[in-house]
């Protein structure tokens, strides 16, 4: 069946697979662990119930996409002693250690306290159970700290050294830690997790509002602090990309020319080509859309700045411009409309109509899953764009494979495609669900000193029931 295949290029769909499942999940759980802590200490602080029952409304679908992150990243991890052998063996000496140490600190921390944060607040107390909320959101910081370290290694290797049998080899921790291109591209993640949780939580108090809950203080909280989020970490994104992009141009100038779609060369400035249709064959964009010289302002601050194009390189060492071009103007996009979102409430905001714009509250909902959109169209730039490397410019992809038959990897690769979207499916429907629980489960119009329960407040005694039952 897959005998026409290639091996190398059915292992690398393999993980691209698995991968693009995983990304999401820590995506949303880095940004909802922080979320879950500033409501805890929210509560602590002022006492409000609605915060408390937006801590327990959000927990437990925190719950569910950390476990779901888990094991789709311990799946992914096989695949480096499976598919990925040889790079195992190659880079071993310096990757170990690193994933090592996320599993030692990031891994253990957030097991540690997350039955605590699950289960324990009246077990524990209040302000134990606030740092056990913290340690967790912490953990989730560490571990993305580690993995975009390997990871940013790979695209900058630095402090190794390559020993007899070709394994590369630590020299200084320190420069194989911070790397050259770690700090931009680790700000980078941590606030697209943030706008993602933020897009996320907007949505679904979008979705309550809509539903005319506009007394509900749980809706109207949830969407107030989601845009609040936008409004402020969005154009502080946008600058982190730019200084991203900044770094890219110095350590990797082939990608930053593939995701621009420049062939040619352009000694006295570039220009910034908006769409187009990139052809690797020939060598050219097919009816482009462009401003003169504006790519050149932007990657190298003059206007008549030189920047290299593709072939610059040999055709066997350029990444395929075909997919990274449109993968970045997706995420580019969204990262605006981000933007534009979040001036829109603010907007709204001083408007004093907030939680009483409907069209506001559609284009929040239709923004929701967006973030994630961003996340793995970023992903795929930085990865495709790395090629034809594992370990950029010293280990190249097809080097990196096991000695494997296609069909080997093509059968594990359809199981994988069944058995991730049955589990993985079914763990986005039941959140999906969670999120559409009624208003009443996120601090629904109650009594302050109504008595809570995870998941919402309870009736206290003074709440009455309507002739349907409601409350």
């Amino acid at each position: 069946m897959f005998d026409g295949f290639d091996a190398t290029f059915l292992a690398r769909l393999q993980f691209a697979f698995t991968v693009s499942f995983h990304i999401i999940f820590p995506a949303f759980s880095i940004g909802l662990a922080s979320y879950l802590t500033v409501l805890n200490g929210l509560h602590l602080v002022t006492r409000k119930p609605v915060y408390l029952s937006l801590f327990d409304y959000w927990k437990t679908i925190f719950a569910v996409a950390f476990g779901m992150g888990v094991v789709s990243g311990i799946t992914m991890s096989y695949q480096f002693g499976t598919n990925w052998s040889v790079f195992s063996d190659k880079t071993g000496p310096i990757l170990g250690p690193l994933m090592g140490y996320e599993v030692l600190t990031a891994f253990f921390l957030e097991a540690g306290f997350l039955g605590v944060m699950l289960f324990g607040r009246e077990r524990v107390g209040e302000k134990l159970h606030f740092f056990a909320t913290a340690m967790v959101g912490i953990g989730t910081l560490i571990s993305a700290t580690w993995i975009l370290s390997v990871n940013s290694w790979m695209q900058t290797p630095a402090g190794y050294s390559i020993n007899e049998v070709g394994q590369f080899v630590p020299e200084d921790w320190w420069a194989i830690v911070f790397n050259p291109s770690f700090p931009y591209r680790l700000v980078h993640m941590v606030l697209a997790a943030y706008l993602t949780t933020a897009l996320v939580v907007g949505g679904v108090g979008a979705l309550h509002l809509l539903r005319r809950d506009v007394d509900t203080p749980g809706a109207k909280t949830m969407f107030s602090m989601a845009m609040w989020m936008a409004v402020i970490v969005a154009p502080i994104q946008i600058f982190a990309g730019d200084l991203h992009g900044l770094n890219t141009l110095e350590h990797q100038p082939a990608k930053i020319a593939a995701m621009e779609g420049h062939y040619e060369d352009h000694p006295d400035g570039a220009p910034l080509i908006l769409f187009g249709l990139p052809d690797d064959e020939e060598e050219t964009v097919h009816y482009r859309i462009e401003i003169p010289k504006l790519s050149s302002y932007i990657l190298t601050h003059e206007w008549d700045g030189a920047l290299r194009g593709l072939k610059s390189w040999p055709k066997d060492e350029r990444p395929p411009a075909e997919l990274i071009f449109w993968t970045f103007r997706i995420m580019v996009a969204i990262g605006f409309a981000m933007l534009a979102l979040g001036l829109w409430s603010l907007w709204a905001r001083w408007r004093g109509h907030l939680y009483e714009a409907p069209w506001l509250h559609r284009a929040a909902i239709f923004m929701a899953p967006m973030g994630f959109v961003a996340v793995l169209c970023g992903w795929i730039t930085t990865e495709v764009g790395r090629q034809p490397y594992t370990v950029y410019g010293l280990l190249r992809t097809a080097e990196s494979a096991s000695p494997l038959d296609a069909p080997a990897v093509g059968t594990s690769l359809l199981a994988f495609i069944v058995i991730y979207t049955a589990i993985f499916g079914a763990g986005t429907y039941y959140i999906m669900r969670l999120m559409n629980r009624p208003a009443l489960a996120i601090g629904g119009p109650v009594d302050q000193d109504g008595p809570l329960r995870s998941g919402g407040i309870m009736p206290g005694p003074s709440h009455k029931k309507d002739a349907t039952g409601n409350v």
